[in-house]
């Protein structure tokens, strides 16, 4: 049977582990290009479990969307601790989300990107 969610970016262990059931799989090394590709794919798809995942199975979730971004970070040779200044800038120019609002309307006349 063939996954129809396949082909996708997996970690380094998962042959090893399909292996270990009994089962065999097919894989192949990513180029450059691909694996840019892949990465963000594998972004989306980590955001998405993280978003529809329990409490529970919250941490795992964003472990995994954690290690994406850090594979991202990597590949474009950027610095996390630049990500984390970036990140408390934003924060101190259009705040945090502890105060949980949601915007409702805006009036038409607003056009600018909020």
């Amino acid at each position: 049977m063939i996954d129809s969610t396949l082909p996708k970016l997996i970690r380094d262990r998962i042959p090893e582990i399909i292996t270990a059931a009994g089962r065999t799989s097919i894989t192949r090394v990513l180029s450059s290009a691909d694996y840019d590709q892949a990465l963000r794919a594998k972004l989306q798809e980590e955001a998405a479990e993280a978003a529809a995942a329990s409490r529970a199975d919250l941490l795992t979730e964003l472990a995994d969307l954690q290690e994406v971004i850090e594979h991202l970070l990597a590949f474009y040779d950027l610095d996390p601790q630049t990500l984390a200044q970036i990140k408390a800038q934003r924060q101190r120019d259009r705040g945090g989300f502890q105060q949980r609002l949601e915007l409702i309307a805006v009036d038409s006349q607003d056009s600018g990107k909020l």
